[in-house]
């Protein structure tokens, strides 16, 4: 596998232009406007994974939006990998917080990536990432490097819970059959520092609603005599946490998995400079969970965020007014043993309970999904260790991350499959946020590392 870096010298200018078109695509699975958008984007990626080499590609219908589905078997005696990724993507808002608009993508040259990053909505998360694996799969077609067989997954309903893969997932388990389940949705620790994701947490997201008078009010009338829904909404969320940043929902901790002191020691072995997270932040100090350190409180522990609240009038000038409803969307982040069903019920309770009788609340669940922790032992994790053995000298780190990918746990459940985490960009990447970005280094490394996983994965298993 000598030729993978020619190749990638030859090929870079062509990669990055590729995933530039595939990017320009608003594939924007939360969006019903988008829908036409979401269909161009799975039959380009269908198409990608023709050019790459696949024997057959097709755009499979859900209930919701479909599923790029590829495969080339080149023996039923030897073991499949199954890649998972997604080409939807989050919304691009707020529009005027990007230097470039979020759909047509740049390469800029920055601290991190003097080599440059290529800036657009879905850079990173997930269609680079997911493009490294098209990338790859071409390199061992073309150059007779291909040690066992692929089959590719990728979905467009990451981005709102995956609702539908669990029904595709069901209808398709024969051909779905694997030994190993690869994914690239994740990081690394830095670009000197490899690591290999071996946790994430789980997810449940609801929309509240608080409801008071039957119309908007004028604030000189009433202000003071009836309840206003977004006073009342800020002090709700307010008693959702205590001074020292617990979640004070009743039984919300009761299931939650604690490390021993030993893990936590090894945890902490990893590089991270608090000064460093700040400064790149711009914040003067971190905030969590008293008694945790901030790689704990970002992995290993539970979280409650509010990630928009809205209501009244918020144009230009001043309206004097009582609103008569008030929304917010919250995010609780789960950790193993956590029930994402049992906490959304835990959380609908004690946010009814703490509204006042001036008002009307209403709890509406939006996705969820499980908690995930892989095992190191296995040939798998070995194989991706090797991997970047090969292309970084040195072993990566076992990490685990805080974000939450909700249907991996379904994976390892339906298809009886160990998932291997194997992530490239970093977090300085934006994801979720205005100017998200993805190094061409990093690119290119996860295509050049990615065949070195096969061909371990192929010869341990042969043992």
């Amino acid at each position: 596998m000598d030729s993978i870096k020619t190749y990638l010298e030859e090929h870079k200018d062509r990669f990055v232009d590729e995933l530039k078109e595939l990017l320009k695509i608003p594939s924007i699975s939360a969006d019903a406007n988008y829908k036409e958008d979401m269909l161009k984007a799975a039959e380009a990626v269908k198409q990608s994974l023709l050019d790459a080499g696949c024997d057959t590609a097709e755009v499979a219908p859900t209930p919701g939006h479909p599923v790029v589905y590829a495969e080339k078997i080149i023996n039923e005696d030897l073991p499949t990998v199954l890649v998972y990724g997604h080409y939807d993507v989050q919304p691009p808002d707020p529009l005027d917080l990007w230097n470039s608009p979020p759909f047509e993508p740049v390469v800029q040259k920055t601290d991190i990536h003097p080599e440059g990053a290529i800036f657009a909505r879905g850079a990173c998360d997930d269609k680079g990432q997911m493009y490294m694996h098209v990338k790859a799969m071409e390199y061992m077609t073309r150059n007779d490097e291909l040690p066992c067989n692929v089959k590719f997954m990728i979905e467009g309903e990451e981005e709102v819970g995956s609702e539908h893969l669990d029904w595709y997932i069901k209808e398709n388990k024969e051909k779905l059959q694997n030994d190993v389940i690869l994914i690239s949705d994740t990081g690394m620790i830095s670009k000197d520092t490899p690591s290999i994701t071996t946790g994430l947490r789980g997810l449940s997201y609801v929309e509240v609603e608080v409801i008071g008078a039957n119309r908007d009010l004028h604030s000189g009338l009433y202000g003071g005599a009836v309840a206003n829904p977004l006073n009342v909404l800020s002090e709700m969320i307010s008693k959702l946490t205590d001074d020292n940043n617990h979640i004070t929902i009743p039984g919300f901790y009761d299931n939650v998995e604690n490390l021993t002191e030993e893990e936590r020691s090894k945890m902490a072995e990893a590089p991270f400079s608090i000064e460093e997270y700040k400064e790149k932040l711009d914040i003067k100090d971190v905030h969590g969970e008293e008694g945790y350190s901030t790689l704990e409180r970002g992995s290993i522990r539970p979280t409650l965020d509010v990630n928009g609240m809205w209501g009244g009038y918020i144009g230009e000038g001043a309206k004097t007014v009582l609103p008569s409803k008030a929304y917010a969307k919250i995010s609780m982040r789960l950790v193993p043993n956590q029930d994402h069903k049992e906490i959304t019920e835990l959380f609908t309770k004690h946010f009814e309970s703490l509204a006042p009788d001036s008002v009307r609340v209403k709890v509406k669940p939006h996705h969820g999904g499980y908690p995930y922790v892989t095992p190191i032992d296995t040939i798998g994790y070995q194989a991706a260790s090797a991997a970047y053995e090969e292309t970084f000298g040195k072993t990566p780190i076992p990490q685990r991350s805080g974000g939450s990918i909700p249907i991996v746990s379904l994976f390892e459940k339906e298809l009886d499959s160990k998932i291997i985490l194997m992530g490239f960009g970093l977090d300085t990447d934006a994801i979720h946020s205005p100017n998200e970005h993805f190094g061409i280094w990093n690119y290119l490394k996860g295509i050049e590392t990615i065949p070195w996983f096969y061909k371990h994965f192929t010869e341990m298993s042969k043992k």
